[in-house]
């Protein structure tokens, strides 16, 4: 009779991979960065367990989206106060803070707890390029979908 095994936090080996968001459609890319994050691409995988591995998103800035979201999509957030909604369309978002349309869209298909917290820590997000992490050593993804 086998036993099922059970993952161990220590047991866990944590990869870096690089992600190049150019060309790539956000809601695509953010749901292959998340699965990633959780580790769902393990054979090892626990859903009561953190698996995931750290990913350096680049290019951040050249994501883009399909039909007309360019101009329809916002950003809610709200100050507390009465009457206190802040819209702020993707254009301006992109203009101000480029690697938040994709760090927000990683956050929202994560788990709201503790360990999706924690599991957002692992992201990396850089508007261009360059990245500092060379010293991980972090290998290339291909995103396919």
């Amino acid at each position: 009779m086998r036993s099922t095994t059970i993952t161990k936090p220590a047991d866990v080996e944590r990869k870096w991979y690089v992600v190049d968001a150019e060309g790539h459609t956000l809601g695509r890319l953010a749901s292959e960065i998340a699965k990633i994050l959780r580790g769902k691409h393990k054979p090892i995988y626990q859903p009561h367990v953190d698996t995931g591995d750290n990913v350096i998103v680049i290019n951040a800035e050249k994501v883009v989206l399909t039909g007309n979201k360019v101009d329809q999509k916002q950003y809610f957030r709200h100050t507390g106060w009465v009457g206190g909604d802040k819209l702020i369309p993707y254009k301006v978002m992109m203009a101000k803070k480029p690697c938040h349309a994709v760090s927000h869209a990683v956050k929202g298909m994560l788990p709201k707890n503790v360990m999706g917290r924690r599991m957002f820590k692992k992201l990396h997000v850089y508007a261009g390029p360059e990245h500092v992490h060379q010293a991980q050593k972090p290998e290339a993804l291909e995103i396919k979908y």
